[in-house]
């Protein structure tokens, strides 16, 4: 008795016994689109997912001990992995997989992996990173970020690639992961001077470092997919993923003028040769090569690629006023429109999973049919 007592006693003290983990079939995607008139079918509570919360067919909703996986359509938990001795540091997810890391005491310290169709653990490992990490991927990366530096995990398997360090004298104020590689945003001086460093996605080799003359006004990263793009004060300055070198500056209107959305952080996406920024409440879609505006339209928040009959990304789903606009990636032309019964948030990211439409904030998650 003795015996059984103690070992009781150790399966409550456990991590074992503090986890609560379920699991699911695959998610099947209905063939649909979302219909002409869409309006909130259901909403959650959520910590920062950095923007990725389609997963496995199905919806990433970070919660205080864990992650929840929901239905895109009704908002039901497909699966979850909590822990109730453990807070959620932050999770994304990328190729397939979720990826979450928990803080036990001071320090962010535990990280795991699990299948996004199904919720079973595809690895599990102890790291080492400060309470305030967050979490960025993109294309087979998962990109660790603190004001001391950032390292890479592979997550498929959850090892580490790479780390690089913030410069001498410096703190990092800012990073990206995208298909152009990772892009930091360094302050190195007490008078503000700023540092753009670009980085392989891969080795974390340094490919170009480059001073960012801000005259003062305040920088915000918007990404790095495609091109390399910043805001500036009341500019959006796009620089060249190649060498660093200032290919465009495009005026945006000044903190204010853009009705509610203007005080957002800025947000990018990559959509073939084309990077789409929402910054100050329209959406910018640059020419890859050039940098150049193809088109501008005012819009709440970034959009989402629409599927096509081939499958090819040659239109995006813009959230503008009272209506999520199906539009041209090439020049920006109306292809169709499904009204909206309710105003969605500023600053948000749009994804579309067959007939639902998914609407993510930094703290909510809605989900549109």
């Amino acid at each position: 008795m003795v015996l059984v007592l103690a070992a009781v006693l150790l399966w409550l003290g456990s991590d074992a016994a503090a986890t609560s983990s379920t699991t699911a079939q695959p998610a099947a995607t209905p063939d649909a689109s979302p219909a002409g008139r869409l309006a909130i079918g259901w909403s959650a509570e959520s910590g920062s997912t950095s923007g990725r919360v389609l997963a496995g067919g199905r919806v990433l909703v970070p919660v205080a001990h864990g992650v929840s996986l929901r239905d895109p359509l009704t908002g039901r938990e497909a699966w979850h992995y909590t822990r109730s001795n453990a807070q959620l540091c932050d999770a994304t997810a990328v190729d397939g997989v979720v990826v979450a890391v928990f803080r036990t005491a001071d320090r962010c310290d535990e990280a795991v992996g699990l299948h996004a169709g199904t919720g079973v653990r595809a690895w599990y490992r102890n790291v080492n990173f400060v309470r305030d990490v967050r979490l960025l991927s993109t294309d087979k990366i998962v990109l660790t970020v603190a004001s001391s530096g950032v390292a890479t995990l592979d997550p498929a398997g959850g090892s580490t690639r790479s780390r690089h360090a913030a410069a001498d004298g410096c703190r990092l104020v800012g990073a990206g992961a995208g298909s152009a590689g990772i892009v930091l945003l360094e302050r190195c001086s007490d008078d503000g001077e700023l540092q753009v460093e670009l980085l392989d996605g891969f080795t974390g080799s340094s490919t170009w470092t480059r001073a960012l003359d801000t005259g003062g006004a305040p920088a915000r990263l918007a990404g790095v997919d495609v091109l390399v793009d910043l805001v500036v004060g009341d500019q959006l300055q796009v620089l060249s993923p190649a060498d660093g070198s200032t290919l465009q500056q495009i005026p945006l209107p000044a903190p204010g003028a853009a009705g509610p959305a203007a005080g957002e952080l800025p947000q990018q996406a990559g959509i073939g040769d084309i990077a789409v920024v929402w910054a100050r409440g329209a959406v910018y879609a640059l020419d890859g090569a050039t940098g150049g505006l193809r088109w501008s339209v005012p819009a709440t928040g970034l959009p989402a690629v629409a599927a096509t009959a081939d499958g090819a990304p040659a239109a995006v789903l813009v959230p503008e006023d009272g209506a999520l606009v199906e539009r041209s990636l090439d020049d920006g032309t109306e292809l169709g429109r499904s009204t909206l019964a309710a105003d969605l948030p500023p600053g948000g990211r749009t994804s579309v999973i067959g007939p639902a439409v998914v609407y993510a904030t930094d703290d909510t998650v809605l989900g549109l049919h």
